[in-house]
């Protein structure tokens, strides 16, 4: 479970925020219960005290009440170092207050200067970095696998021994498999963008779809890509970004 508790005052900021979230794709594939609070009462409290879920904290900087957002970041520290802390504000005026008092603050955003394209960007890397867990499982008779999500780059139909290749940062593996139901061990960031071929689109780089290849964070290139899939690939990018 991953929660992300919101601490904002202000109704229509409250709205933006919460819409931003729902824009989320990585919701989909996550079991994540977002709250929102508009000062820190009691039930806040009982939720920053129960650190057996991982958390994002989203904290207004200025609350019309005594207690501030900074005040609230340094009572979660006091209890819990390992959640993350975004912190949003009207200016930037308490930017270097802000990073003197609290550690570890993932980062500090400005409501009217593109809070939606860096709350999103932020709460991507946090999933990316801290809480991308999820696995590929593939059992049979002579093989158990069980690898990251995130340190697959691609699979590819073999057409010698007619399995699956399962390509990682380190190796590969042979799996009996068709690309079709590959799809189905995975998550929204794999897509087919080859009758062969599913890419983990968070490790490509570029698409050369006039040549017909991509190539991945690791400078591999992979001549494996269809103008069908073109697409699919570019609306995920979209919904992503």
């Amino acid at each position: 479970m991953i929660k992300i508790v919101v601490v904002e005052d202000d109704k229509n900021a409250q709205m933006e925020i919460k819409n931003i979230l729902r824009k989320l794709d990585i919701f989909k594939d996550e079991e994540c219960k977002i709250e929102y609070f508009t000062k820190f009462t009691q039930s806040l409290k009982d939720v920053i005290k129960d650190t057996q879920d991982h958390k994002i904290y989203i904290l207004d900087i200025e609350l019309d009440t005594k207690v501030s957002g900074i005040d609230i970041a340094k009572f979660i520290r006091e209890i819990d170092w390992e959640s993350e802390i975004i912190f949003i504000t009207n200016h930037d005026k308490m930017f270097e207050t802000t990073y003197r008092s609290i550690y570890n603050v993932m980062d500090f955003i400005e409501k009217f200067h593109n809070m939606e394209t860096k709350l999103k960007k932020d709460i991507r890397t946090i999933f990316k970095r801290k809480f991308d867990n999820k696995m590929f499982k593939f059992n049979s008779r002579n093989m158990n696998l069980q690898i990251y999500y995130r340190s697959i780059t691609h699979l590819y139909r073999d057409k010698e021994s007619r399995k699956i290749i399962v390509n990682t940062d380190r190796t590969n593996y042979s799996v009996y498999l068709n690309v079709a139901d590959s799809v189905h061990y995975l998550d929204s960031r794999f897509m087919m963008i080859h009758r062969a071929c599913v890419v983990n689109l968070d490790r490509v780089e570029a698409f050369n779809w006039t040549k017909g290849y991509f190539i991945l964070d690791t400078g591999e290139k992979v001549h494996m890509l269809s103008k069908k899939y073109k697409k699919e690939v570019e609306e995920y990018y979209e919904r992503n970004n």
